[in-house]
């Protein structure tokens, strides 16, 4: 019989797990230079917004056509002037005052191709975040970045729209400013549950290994809560006119670029907060086993997983005297750290059972049945009361698929353990 550690309080529990949350995404964020994946992909982002505003000076031309004989015509065409000015772009020269059909179309075409590299760099971006070695189908690769940019597009432009109509008309005491305000907050949050529907599909469907819905979603709400707090930052220290004060007519294109960054910045340090949601406890295992906290860490990183209590909590037994944890000829695939104590490992053999060896504090044992998917090969007895960390066949596979040092000193260890059993008397 076993007994299982005390549990730890829960505040205690969850402290220790944030903090090694945050650091592992921190440092992967780091390792997998996700900062220049960022950049690149605002600047994708970038030169697809490019043809967006050809694009809406066209498209300004067709409702002021409509608008000499249309009342509503009219009041939209004042409210995109007003709220967005829109008067102000055009006389810097980022929207041009007149376009034509054929400009309108080349802009289409561009935004339709310029959208392929945007969504390619996400793409890989992700697959950065969530490493696999698996292609994706060849016509989804092709089709997918061709529709999902000016699809984006078009439902940010419908929320815009909303959004700075119902301003427009509640300022102008057309519906009632009390009305009006009551529709902008709806509005906000429809455009709000837009986005987070877009992050959500992102972060659950873009890793070739889905992660579960309701974490995808849980990230995608702390993503989403992270722009709408970026955007207010940016409305309040960063204006417009400082850019274009110091920085002429280019002043919005280096506006909008570093918007873009931080934005994709956020985005992506939220996905990889999300793979590493599911790699805490790997990363936390693997520095107790290599030692500590490995070779040449940081006082940081010995601070951040020297308590060892959660994984104790979650993963620990603690067994009596005597008691025998593996018998050499099952077919268990479980593999044991020992945390505290010290055990006997015997073999059978014709003069009769022999001890092969003694384990102690700090060894990891039993994992050769499951790297060799063969029975048992020896049994293991405790000498002393002991602590173990019981490790199933899917959490050693994760980590000697995330540590390249811990899959050398296991298979070290291995050899000798077979070289070992060789000199055994039959």
């Amino acid at each position: 019989m076993f007994q299982k550690l005390a549990a730890l309080p829960p505040a205690r529990g969850t402290l220790s797990w944030l903090i090694q949350l945050i650091y592992t995404t921190v440092r992967l964020f780091g390792q997998n230079g996700l900062k220049n994946h960022a950049a690149a992909t605002a600047f994708y982002f970038l030169l697809s917004a490019t043809p967006l505003l050809l694009l809406l000076s066209y498209a300004l031309q067709l409702l002021g056509h409509i608008a000499e004989n249309s009342v509503p015509a009219t009041i939209l065409m004042a409210a995109l002037y007003n709220q967005m000015q829109l008067e102000s772009l055009t006389e810097l020269g980022f929207i041009p005052r007149q376009a034509q059909l054929a400009a309108g179309g080349v802009g289409f075409a561009t935004l339709v191709l310029s959208s392929r590299g945007l969504v390619n760099a996400v793409q890989g971006a992700f697959r950065i975040i969530f490493p696999d070695q698996s292609k994706r189908n060849m016509v989804v690769s092709w089709v997918l970045p061709l529709i999902i940019l000016p699809v984006l597009f078009l439902l940010m432009g419908v929320a815009a729209l909303a959004q700075v109509t119902l301003s427009f008309l509640g300022q102008n005491d057309f519906i009632g400013a009390g009305n009006a305000q009551v529709l902008q907050v709806l509005n906000t949050l429809l455009g709000f549950a837009m986005v987070w529907a877009l992050l959500f599909a992102a972060y659950w469907r873009l890793p070739r290994q889905h992660p579960r819905a309701r974490d995808a979603a849980a990230f995608s709400f702390g993503a989403v809560s992270s722009l709408a707090l970026l955007i207010a930052i940016f409305g309040a220290f960063f204006k417009l006119e400082n850019y274009l004060s110091l920085y002429g007519a280019l002043g919005g294109v280096v506006f909008v670029l570093i918007g873009a960054y931080f934005a994709f910045w956020l985005l992506y340090i939220w996905a990889q907060a999300l793979f590493a949601y599911g790699k805490v406890d790997i990363a936390a295992l693997e520095k107790l086993f290599l030692g500590g906290s490995g070779e040449g860490a940081s006082k940081l990183e010995t601070y951040v997983f020297g308590d060892n209590n959660r994984l104790l909590e979650k993963y620990g037994e603690v067994h009596p005297p005597g008691y025998t944890l593996i018998e050499e000829g099952d077919d268990s695939r479980i593999a044991y750290f020992l945390y505290a104590g010290r055990a006997r490992v015997y073999k059978n053999a014709e003069a009769g059972r022999r001890q092969l060896g003694e384990l102690n504090e700090g060894q990891l044992f039993g994992e050769m049945a499951y790297l060799l998917n063969e029975k048992r090969t020896a049994s293991v007895v405790a000498d002393t009361e002991i602590t173990v960390l019981v490790l199933p066949p899917h959490i050693m596979e994760e980590l000697m698929r995330h540590s390249a040092p811990l899959s050398r000193r296991i298979i070290d260890t291995l050899c000798h353990r077979l070289e070992r059993m060789n000199l055994v008397p039959r």
